[in-house]
Order: C-alpha cells, then structure tokens, then sequence
C-alpha cells in the first residue's frame, strides 16, 4: 500500500512538474516595442505580462546601458483625464515588475498617452483590446 502512494505521488510530481514548463522567461531579441495587455479598466499585470516583462528584465540585466520608457495607453473609452491615469498606472506596474526583478528604477521612464496614441486605429473590443497595453521605448 506504502509503494503504491510513492508511486502515485511521484506520477503527481512529474505532471505538475511538465506542466510548469510553459511559464519559461524568454529575453527578447529586441526590447524596443515590446508590449504588454491589459484587461479592460485594469493596471493589474497578468501572468503572460509578467513573464514577458521578466524577459524584459533579463534583457536589461543583460545590457547595462539600456534605458527605457514604459508608455502607458488605454482605448479611446472614458475620458482623457482618466485614461491618463489609467495609462499612468498600467506603465508604473510594469515598472513594479522589472524593479522587483533588480532593474535600476532609474533606468526607466514612465509616461502615460492614455487614448491619444492607440496602437490599432477603429472601434470595437477586437481593436481595443491591442489598445489597452504598456510599450517600451528603448531611449
């Protein structure tokens, strides 16, 4: 009975093992228009943001004399004032993240264009869902 729980559990530890192979870190080629999603009236950084932004963190660990700038932007909903803070918080929480990671604070900018710069020009969810991002700008 003993062997057969062993067995058991190491065939539950090699799944979860497999399985959390698909969260791998990956740096960038190029840094500079990297883009990260957000939902809807949201600056909460998602899982694939978050690893996309590490990738990010790894390249600037990587490459010393790089700056950036994080550009906050939303979809053209709500008004100007508040998509700029909208935009304002999506940039400092992809900021957040690559801080935590070991970036120098000082090695990025952050600036917000709300809705006035959108990515994707039309209406509709399928547009703005590209609109409601954070872009790095190497400087």
């Amino acid at each position: 009975m003993k062997m057969q729980k062993f067995i058991m559990l190491a065939g539950i530890a090699a799944m979860l093992a497999a399985c959390g192979g698909s969260n791998k870190i990956v740096e960038p080629a190029d840094l500079n228009e990297q883009r990260v999603f957000f939902a809807f009236d949201k600056s909460d950084i998602s899982e694939d943001a978050r690893n996309n932004l590490l990738g990010q963190s790894l390249y600037m660990k990587n490459h010393k004399d790089t700056k950036i700038k994080l550009e906050g932007h939303c979809d053209e909903r709500g008004t100007i004032e508040y998509n700029l803070a909208l935009g304002a918080r999506r940039a400092n929480a992809a900021k957040a993240v690559m801080v935590k990671d070991g970036v120098d604070a000082k090695r990025i900018d952050t600036i917000s264009y709300g809705k006035e710069r959108p990515w994707k020009l039309g209406s509709g969810e399928a547009v703005w869902m590209y609109n409601r991002n954070a872009t790095t700008v190497v400087q």
